[in-house]
């Protein structure tokens, strides 16, 4: 396999190559959570950029809870014109674009004034950076009915606005991911204790999704390879979940890992030392190619031709990207033209693993916001720096967002 081959998917319809835009979270909503300017303006640097499939940040199903105050929510039809407009952009130049639904469970700024849930009230470990994270409420049934109800109603809407397919956020410990690890899933009830009950909420969200989208619409899964945490979602896990996975309507799993206490999705490739290190879920997703029916991708660091070419050779269908493409939306033009750009950005030394993770997102950000506004990034900008105008910029947004959600109860 080549590239850009075309891709199959199992709904029948074709992505023009097996490059993928891998979701970053971007946290450029407007003053009413829809899809700002800026934000449409940095898919149309993304779609020109010549990858076949564009995956979105996370779009939250539920405007009471945000992975961060500028997050994009999708869960009436208000704001729907919006996102034609952000649909038809990234589409341009034949990609397919895909909206990514999510929910944060516990990983929810508590500077935000909304309660926070979860599959049981285990707070988030996060050393000193765990006061800015409220104890969950521990979710019922209704509850858990209401979150799959949301990811059903959001798919819905997505296809309304004209986007492609939705890709279910079940990694990184946000809540379907909550509710797969034993760590943060204690309950003792049918959505807790075996592995089948613990993944009963993601599959049960993928059946309520795909009934109320047409057939041509696809529906992927992100999901963790493992969560990196002695005790929690394995490998062995992640296996069996995408065997029953395979058993349903499911268009392609995106295989990354880890969450906000052990961040593994930012990788040990910020230094650039060797191939291998770039693609480091390619080894899992190439034992579980035996077995899936369904098309592999592998996000993780993947910024180099010669490494995106390993993963496709080894049997996986897409290489997902991410940091690389907020550096140089170009790449994959780039590399079907024959240049081997590799671009990479400043490298983080931070002791503390947590903060270094937020100083990485926060340099990702950072050239996101510049090609929003049609600005060349800066791949080389200190990560302090970064961290510094990302705090500042998430209060103002934190203050928009508080006002926002009070006009929503008047």
């Amino acid at each position: 396999m080549n590239l850009f081959d075309p891709l199959s998917l199992p709904n029948g319809s074709i992505i023009p190559n097996r490059l993928a835009k891998a979701a970053m979270e971007e946290n450029l909503a407007d003053a009413a959570q829809a899809p700002s300017a800026q934000l449409i303006r940095l898919y149309q640097a993304w779609a020109e950029g010549g990858a076949g499939l564009l995956i979105s940040g996370n779009v939250m199903i539920d405007g009471r809870a945000m992975t961060g105050p500028g997050g994009v929510v999708l869960e009436d039809a208000r704001q729907l014109q919006r996102f034609r407009d952000w649909a038809r952009t990234g589409q341009a130049q034949g990609a397919q674009f895909w909206l990514q639904l999510n929910h944060p469970g516990r990983q929810m700024p508590a500077n935000l004034g909304q309660p926070t849930w979860a599959p049981s009230a285990v707070p988030l470990a996060l050393g000193n950076l765990s006061k800015h994270f409220a104890l969950p409420r521990a979710m019922d049934e209704s509850m858990i009915a209401e979150v799959i109800a949301r990811f059903a109603n959001s798919a819905r809407l997505a296809e309304q606005a004209g986007f492609d397919g939705v890709q279910i956020h079940a990694a990184h410990g946000y809540l379907l991911s909550q509710f797969l690890s034993p760590l943060s899933n204690q309950r003792s009830d049918r959505w807790g204790g075996s592995l089948d009950n613990r993944a009963r909420l993601l599959l049960e969200v993928v059946k309520a999704v795909r009934a109320v989208v047409s057939p041509r619409f696809a529906v992927a899964v992100k999901l963790n390879s493992a969560d990196f945490q002695r005790g929690g979602f394995s490998a062995e896990d992640a296996r069996e979940v995408l065997l029953r996975l395979d058993e349903l309507a499911v268009d392609l799993v995106e295989l990354s890992g880890g969450s906000y206490e052990a961040p593994a999705m930012q990788g040990d490739a910020r230094d650039g030392r060797t191939l291998a290190r770039e693609a480091y879920f390619i080894e899992f997703a190439r034992e579980l190619g035996r077995v899936a029916r369904m098309p592999l991708m592998v996000t993780g660091g993947i910024r180099r031709r010669p490494v995106a070419e390993q993963v496709i050779a080894s049997g996986v269908a897409m290489a997902g990207i991410g940091t690389a493409l907020a550096i140089e939306p170009e790449l994959p033009r780039q590399w079907r033209q024959g240049r081997d750009s590799a671009p990479v950005l400043r490298t983080i030394t931070w002791k503390n693993k947590v903060l270094a993770s937020l100083g990485n997102m926060a340099a990702v950000k950072f050239q996101l916001r510049r090609l929003g506004r049609g600005k060349p990034p800066r791949p080389q900008v200190a990560p302090s720096w970064a961290l510094l105008v990302q705090q500042l910029g998430n209060a103002r947004q934190a203050r928009r967002y508080r006002r926002w959600i009070t006009l929503r109860r008047e």
